[in-house]
This record gives C-alpha cells, sequence and structure tokens, in this order.
C-alpha cells in the first residue's frame, strides 16, 4: 500500500467522481482508476460501489476512509514539524473557527501576529461548533477558536481568551431604539430572526429568553450573520448578536442596544489536543493569541 494510492483514495472518496478527482489531483483519470483499482486488490474489499462515472463508499469503504484519513493526517503533521522545527515562523497554521468569529475577531488576531512574523502562513476552516470539537479530536486540525467556550469535554484542551457582551440589534425606527439600554423581557412579543440549528450561539438566545420566561417567536432563519442583520434593517425582527460582529458592519437602517436583566455573554476560546502537541508554528499562534487577548482585556477594563 502506497501513500499515494491512499491520497488518491481518500480524493475519490470525497468527490464521488473519478474526473473530478483526477482533475482535482492533476494527473489521467486512467491512473486514479489503476491505483484505485490495485488498493481494492491489495485490500481484498470493495471500496466503491460504481454507478457510471459517480462512486459510492462501500460501507467498508466508509470504515477506511475514516481510518486512513486520520493515519494521513498524522503523516501530514509529522512531515510539517519537520520542516518547521528550523524555522518555525515561516510555517503554517492551521484553524478552524464558527461563523460569528470570521469577520473581526480571528482576522484581527492574524493580522497582529503577521506583523510580528510576516512569513507565516494561514489556513482557514469554517466550522459549526460540534464541528470543530469532532475535527480537533480526529486530528483535522490541531486548532480551533470557538464561542461560547465547551464545558467538560476530556478530549479537548480549552483555554478562555475573553468573554464578550451579546447585544440587541433592533430596525431603527422600533419602538425601543431611542432607549439607551433594553430589558431582555422587552423583546418577548417581537419576531425574532435567528441563525438555524445546530449554530451554538441559537441556543445561546433561546437560553437566555427562557431565564426571563419566554420562548422567543421565530419569524426567519438565515445561516449568514450579514443576511440576519439585513433581515433587521428590512424591519422584519430583531436580534441578538456577539458585539464584536456589529463593530465594522452595524448596517444604517438598525441600532443595536445593550441588554440588561440579564446580562447576557458568551466566553470565546482556542481548542486544541489533549493526545498530540501543537505543531512549532501552531504553538508560536497559540502562544501569541493568548498573550494578544489578555492585552486586549486589560484595555477594555
Amino acid at each position: 500500500m502506497e501513500l499515494r494510492q491512499i491520497r488518491y483514495f481518500i480524493e475519490v472518496a470525497n468527490r464521488e467522481h473519478m474526473t473530478d478527482a483526477a482533475n482535482a489531483l492533476h494527473v489521467a483519470q486512467s491512473a486514479v482508476s489503476r491505483q484505485i483499482v490495485n488498493l481494492e486488490d491489495e485490500l481484498g474489499v470493495d471500496l466503491f460501489i460504481r454507478e457510471g462515472r459517480n462512486l459510492k463508499l462501500t460501507p467498508i469503504g466508509r470504515t477506511f476512509l475514516e481510518r486512513i484519513s486520520h493515519a494521513v493526517n498524522v503523516i501530514d503533521g509529522a512531515t510539517q514539524e519537520v520542516s518547521e522545527y528550523l524555522e518555525p515562523e515561516k510555517g503554517t497554521v492551521r484553524i478552524a473557527y464558527p461563523i460569528s468569529l470570521a469577520a473581526h475577531t480571528l482576522p484581527r488576531a492574524i493580522s497582529s501576529f503577521r506583523m510580528r512574523y510576516p512569513d507565516a502562513k494561514f489556513q482557514l476552516m469554517q466550522r459549526l461548533n460540534r464541528d470543530l470539537v469532532s475535527g480537533i479530536v480526529k486530528g483535522d486540525f490541531n486548532m480551533a477558536m470557538i464561542g461560547p467556550l465547551p464545558k467538560d469535554d476530556r478530549r479537548i484542551e480549552t483555554r478562555a481568551l475573553f468573554t464578550e457582551k451579546v447585544v440587541a440589534l433592533l430596525p431603527k425606527h422600533h419602538r425601543l431604539a431611542d432607549r439607551e439600554n433594553i430589558r431582555l423581557r422587552d423583546l418577548k412579543d417581537e419576531p425574532f430572526v435567528l441563525l438555524p440549528e445546530p449554530f451554538e450561539f441559537r441556543n445561546i438566545v433561546l437560553d437566555a429568553c427562557k431565564e426571563v420566561g419566554f420562548t422567543p417567536y421565530i419569524a426567519f432563519e438565515g445561516d449568514d450573520i450579514d443576511a440576519l442583520k439585513g433581515l433587521v434593517a428590512a424591519g422584519l425582527g430583531v436580534t441578538l448578536m456577539p458585539e464584536v460582529t456589529l463593530m465594522d458592519s452595524l448596517f444604517r437602517s438598525t441600532v443595536k442596544k445593550n441588554i440588561t436583566d440579564p446580562d447576557v455573554t458568551r466566553t470565546v476560546g482556542v481548542l486544541s489536543p489533549v493526545d498530540r502537541q501543537l505543531l512549532p508554528t501552531e504553538k508560536l499562534f497559540y502562544d501569541f493569541i493568548v498573550e494578544f487577548f489578555d492585552r486586549v482585556s486589560e484595555f477594555k477594563d
């Protein structure tokens, strides 16, 4: 079994199409097909069900993909660690993140890091919170920023970075728009626009509303933060958002309001594995963001 065969198999399995996999690998389709056949002959099982040019994994094929993908991640990580050993300042950070940290928090940290280490590179992956945890466990990546920080999960290391306010976003001409602060219960009869399940921030909103005695009527759902802002701007509902998501892009037809009774917050942190070390460049970035957000928190205080 050769590493090249394994990489061909993973590409075909992910794309479920021989031609698309060959194009992605920049090799002839016949070469990919031949390697897949050789791999199946060596293993003595069918890894794929053929449906014309399309392929679907057999049950044993799915099991093999899961196991072998982890092995390839380990090999790639070891290779990268060797290459970064002498020059960690020029290596690559692979980090995953949720949608709510995409526009401001993570880019700001990366920008500051690159000022110190201008040759460092990044591979960024957006994921749901549950996939951030499973991705760390499975070895898909070694670092993830997340909010809120998961509790009591022994499969991962967690480090809190900062706690941020959650604020209300209202249409500009809303009846509460002139108030300096609002109580969450003041929104109990309003239509809400929220992220859909299984976005974790949705649960923060629902739990906060439940704490003050109501279940919000969800009029619209959208899996993009800017889409929710647009719905609020159009007067179609209200929403709650981490304050950081409004720092650079508050729509002119909306207003943000601090929430009192209760104070709604979320803790943002970084995840890392318990059973493997960060690669050298990843460790540089990990230490940097801990220091960076400590400084930011001190400045806010």
